[in-house]
């Protein structure tokens, strides 16, 4: 894999290292190894999500301490518009987003530490993304921001249309003081 480190510090790209022949390609889409050299924990749960419109919201979510995630998140079909959020409030780069398209033709993947929201806007109908994840979910720890938040101003390059109440609701940043 191919670590690209990301305007917010702690938050990397990852792109496949292909290994091209007459049939196609062969490449490690994720590697133990590579991580524990970085410091990063190996990656423990994985699970899908299925978003069959486009302009499926999901998001901010992220998980509070002590059970905080490390995600390496892909697009297995169709694309998405990637979000993640500094929500760390001594981060040089406290409030700031990065966005990306993942598609299942670029074959990227976004390696999302703890103390970033993230979501995501599907950009095709039938956008599938894959997570690998750190930890087990602990859902009594899951929070999320307001994909909205003007404190983010996030760019979004298509409008939501499907968004679950649950997203809807979400506070806004400062109304938690701050994160």
């Amino acid at each position: 894999m191919i670590f690209t480190e990301l305007p917010l510090r702690g938050a990397f790209a990852a792109d496949l290292q292909e290994l091209p022949d007459e049939r196609g390609f062969f490449a490690r889409s994720y590697c133990a190894q590579d991580f524990a050299r970085k410091g990063w924990p190996e990656l423990r749960q994985c699970s899908v999500s299925y978003n069959a419109r486009r302009g499926t919201l999901r998001g901010m979510h992220y998980q509070e301490a002590p059970h905080e995630e490390h995600k390496l998140v892909r697009c297995t079909a169709g694309a998405i518009y990637d979000v993640i959020v500094d929500i760390r409030p001594s981060s040089p780069t406290y409030r700031r987003w990065y966005g990306t398209e993942l598609t299942m033709a670029n074959r990227r993947s976004l390696f999302i530490p703890p103390g970033f929201a993230h979501g995501f806007v599907s950009l095709t109908d039938g956008a599938e993304v894959y997570y690998m994840i750190s930890a087990a979910h602990a859902p009594e720890f899951s929070r999320g921001l307001r994909w909205s938040d003007p404190a983010f101003g996030i760019e979004w390059p298509v409008a939501p249309t499907v968004i679950s109440a649950r997203d809807a609701a979400y506070p806004l940043l400062d109304a938690l003081g701050g994160a």
